[in-house]
C-alpha cells in the first residue's frame, strides 16, 4: 500500500491497523542533536486520547509510547525514529456480523475496490486511530520547531451550529472540546449529548494558527505551502474542506475587501490585515497561518 508517507527533508511514515497489534511512526530526517522529551510525546498523544469525555470515542486506549530508535541519552541521533504505540482495547469480535457489509459513511466498500480485500476490524487502515501514529510524530515536529521559535496552536472553532465566539489561545486546554471559548465549548458539550442520546452524531470546524512563521516557505507551484498543507489535512479521515484566512469568504467580497495592505513591522514587511492567512503565490508571508478545517460528523452512530 504506496501513500503511507509525507514529507521529503523530514519524512513521517505511519504504519498499522484499527485492531492489530500495534499502530506506530517513522520519522527520517530529524537532525541529530534534538532534546526530544518522551514525556512531551506522551503529553500530546494525552491530549488525542479516546474516553476523556463523552464527547470523543470511548475506546479507552492508553496509548503509550514507545521510542525504538533515532534517540539516546535524551537526544536524538539522527537517524530514523521510531514511536510504536500498543493496541489494547481493541475488541474484534463487534465487527464479525458486519463484516460482510459496507457501512456507510466508511472506507468499506473504496478499500475492497481498490484492493481486493480489506481489513474488517473497526477500519483497518482507515480507521481514525491512525491518527494517534501522527500525533507521535507530530509531537517530534513540534519540539523541531520549537527550536525556530514557530508555536502551532489546533482548536475546536465549531461544533454542530454552535461556533466560537471569540478567539483565546489560553483557554484551548481549559474544556475537553479544546475549544477557544469556555461559554461556546460548554454549549458544545451539551448539544453533544443531546445529538448522541439520539442516538447521532454531529461534525464541526477546527482551527490552526501556526506563529512564527518565517516569510519564503513554500515551493511553487505544485509544492505551494498551501497546497501541501491542504494535502496533509485532507489526508486526515473525515476532513472535507480546507481553507486558509477569509476562505470562501472571498467568493463574497470586493478586492478592495479583500487585499492585504502591505506594511513595515519592526522594519521588516508585513500587512495590516491577515486575509490571506499568512500565504501569498502558495509562499508564507510572516504573517500568521491561519487555516480552518470542516470535519464531518463520524460514521458510526446508533441509527440504521
Amino acid at each position: 500500500m504506496a501513500g503511507n508517507s509525507i514529507g521529503e527533508i523530514f519524512r513521517v511514515t505511519t504504519w498499522g491497523e484499527s485492531h492489530g497489534p500495534a499502530i506506530g511512526a517513522t520519522v527520517d530526517g530529524c537532525p541529530a542533536g534534538l532534546e526530544l522529551d518522551a514525556d512531551f510525546i506522551q503529553k500530546e498523544l494525552e491530549r488525542r486520547r479516546g474516553g476523556q469525555s463523552a464527547s470523543t470515542t470511548q475506546r479507552a486506549e492508553p496509548d503509550r509510547v514507545e521510542i525504538c530508535s533515532g534517540v539516546f541519552e535524551g537526544y536524538t541521533t539522527g537517524a530514523p525514529i521510531s514511536l510504536l504505540i500498543r493496541n489494547v482495547d481493541a475488541d474484534s469480535t463487534a465487527y464479525e456480523e458486519i463484516k460482510d457489509l459496507y457501512r456507510p459513511g466508511h472506507a468499506d466498500y473504496t478499500y475492497e475496490a481498490k484492493y481486493g480485500r480489506r481489513d474488517h476490524r473497526g477500519g483497518g487502515r482507515a480507521s481514525g486511530r491512525e491518527t494517534a501514529a501522527r500525533v507521535a510524530a507530530g509531537a517530534v515536529a513540534k519540539t523541531l520547531l520549537r527550536e525556530y521559535q514557530i508555536i502551532i496552536y489546533g482548536y475546536t472553532l465549531q461544533v454542530g451550529e454552535i461556533k466560537a465566539g471569540k478567539i483565546d489561545f489560553d483557554q484551548i486546554e481549559l474544556n475537553p472540546l479544546r475549544c477557544p471559548d469556555n461559554h461556546a465549548a460548554a454549549k458544545m458539550e451539551e448539544l453533544v449529548e443531546k445529538v448522541r442520546a439520539g442516538g447521532d452524531s454531529l461534525g464541526g470546524i477546527v482551527g490552526v494558527t501556526a506563529q512564527g512563521v518565517p516569510p519564503g516557505l513554500g515551493e511553487p507551484v505544485f509544492h505551494k505551502l498551501d497546497a501541501d498543507l491542504a494535502g496533509a489535512i485532507l489526508s486526515i479521515g473525515g476532513v472535507k474542506g480546507v481553507e486558509f484566512g477569509i476562505g470562501f469568504d472571498v467568493a463574497e467580497m470586493y478586492g478592495s475587501q479583500v487585499n492585504d495592505p502591505m506594511v513595515m513591522k519592526d522594519k521588516k514587511v508585513g500587512t495590516i490585515t491577515n486575509n490571506h492567512g499568512g500565504i501569498l503565490g502558495g509562499i508564507s508571508s510572516g504573517e500568521d497561518i491561519v487555516m480552518r478545517i470542516a470535519v464531518k460528523p463520524t460514521s458510526s452512530i446508533a441509527k440504521p
